[in-house]
């Protein structure tokens, strides 16, 4: 390998640790900024889950608390429209 092979790959590595670095700071500062709006008005739920999303492509630990969030959204939603469907039989049957 020559040395201009060498500083290819070193400035190669280096950008790739620049970019996620950069993606770093940018999710930490989303999340922040929506746990701030979570007492400030604001979207602060869905502001962490953007900063989570961002984090969740460094991070294992992100990763998995997004899946957590999102198993809990489909739970939500899945009893939400269970008691929405149960309410709209009950008042079939009384009609």
């Amino acid at each position: 390998m020559n040395h201009s092979e060498e500083r290819a790959g070193y400035f190669i590595t280096t950008v790739k640790q620049a970019r996620r670095l950069i993606k770093i700071v940018f999710g930490f500062t989303i999340l922040m900024g929506g746990l701030i709006m979570l007492v400030t008005p604001g979207p602060g739920v869905a502001t962490i889950v953007g900063g989570l999303a961002v984090l969740a492509t460094e991070y294992v630990w992100a990763k998995k608390l997004m899946q957590r969030v999102k198993d809990e959204a489909v739970n939500a939603k899945n009893s939400l429209f269970n008691n929405h469907d149960r309410k709209n039989r009950r008042a079939d049957k009384g009609t």
